[in-house]
């Protein structure tokens, strides 16, 4: 038996490969979550696949561990490449030792997901499995966040949820801005251009600079702690029978905790000027405190491991940011760089996707009372 299946005797990282190997753009999750229940059902556990499409495998309450199955579509070539040790650095055996010296430990897995989240999935199956706590595999996180809502609509709260997400071994996320996006549509009878009457695009242009204007922030303050506006789609032009312009714009806004989306949809409506606006998405803010019972132990894991704990605030948007309606402590943690989510060099530390691994069980046994 190899040393690496010694020290892993679940499978765990055969898991993550199996998953990483498995294509799962949005929508097309059902292979990598079969291969979940598969993994569950051979350590004794019962698993199933929703009518959503998340994976189910409910056990001790005390902790729900979640990450999501689907990624953003990219084709990654999917391999494991020597590592640079630089990337290792932190990860330090029990021993003292580091990391990095011998068997491999600063390998790379390099594949669509590795880092978003499907190293954050397979670690959080294989310390279910292990703690005996429940676990969701849940999918269109990366479109509308679909399954996580329906986790929400059809089970219980659970005492503590640890969401899954790229953080760093060492890092816990403790807030995440909120979403607000919508479709803004204006439309204007045709006429000459040299008329100095608005058309439909001036109009649109002009929303969206009074938008800007209106929650433009001091420059002093932090990317989290202010509202981001981005138009991400326009459309423009004479309609189809030459009778009208017409202009379409898509937008997203994101919220800070100390503003909640209703407040900023206020702010942008307050200054429409003959278009209207359609809000599609509405997600929250979320800030959790540092000293629930999950961030303790998710920080005491993290000293136990050699590590020193870092406290993250993520600027986007994740499920945790749905699961705050259920009212009980959350964490967001996973393996990876974030800075590589969705990237065409997206890869992940093994030796680190093993010391996320150590740090889940500790946490989850630390919760659960054993």
């Amino acid at each position: 038996m190899s040393s690496q299946r010694q020290r892993d005797p679940l499978g765990a990282r055969e898991l993550l490969v199996d998953l990483v190997s498995t294509p799962s753009p949005s929508g097309e999750e059902r292979a990598c979550c079969e291969r979940l229940v598969e993994f569950f059902e051979s350590h004794g556990r019962e698993a199933w696949i929703d009518e959503v499409g998340n994976v189910r495998a409910p056990a001790d309450d005390s902790v729900l561990l979640t990450s999501h199955v689907d990624t953003v579509p990219g084709d990654i070539p999917v391999e494991i490449k020597p590592g640079d040790e630089r990337e290792t650095s932190g990860i330090d055996r029990d021993d003292g030792s580091s990391e990095t010296s011998g068997d491999n430990a600063s390998e790379q897995l390099w594949g669509r997901g590795s880092v978003d989240a499907t190293g954050a999935l397979a670690a959080m199956a294989a310390a279910a499995v292990e703690e005996g706590v429940s676990f969701a595999g849940v999918v269109r996180e990366e479109v509308d966040s679909g399954g996580a809502r329906h986790l929400l609509d059809t089970r219980e709260a659970p005492d503590t949820v640890v969401n899954g997400e790229p953080s760093g071994w060492e890092g816990i996320t403790l807030g995440y801005r909120g979403l607000l996006a919508g479709t803004y549509v204006a439309t204007s009878e045709s006429g000459h251009t040299s008329r100095p009457e608005n058309n439909a695009i001036q109009d649109a242009m002009d929303w969206w600079r009074r938008v800007e204007t209106e929650l433009e922030p001091d420059e002093w303050t932090p990317v989290f702690e202010r509202v981001t506006t981005k138009p991400v789609g326009f459309a423009g032009g004479s309609s189809a029978d030459g009778l009208s312009v017409e202009a379409t714009m898509d937008v997203q806004l994101r919220v800070p905790p100390a503003m909640s989306v209703e407040g900023v949809e206020e702010i942008a409506n307050g200054v429409l000027n003959g278009g209207t606006v359609q809000w599609k998405d509405r997600v929250e803010p979320v800030m959790q405190s540092p000293r629930t019972p999950a961030a303790r132990a998710f920080r005491a894991a993290i000293r136990r491991a050699g590590g020193d704990p870092r406290l993250l605030r993520k600027t986007g948007t994740s499920d945790m940011n749905v699961f705050r309606a259920w009212d009980c402590p959350m964490v967001t943690y996973g393996p990876g760089d974030s800075d590589l989510d969705h990237a065409p060099n997206e890869h992940l530390v093994l030796a680190e996707f093993d010391r996320s691994l150590e740090i889940l069980r500790d946490v989850a046994a630390t919760l659960t009372g054993d």
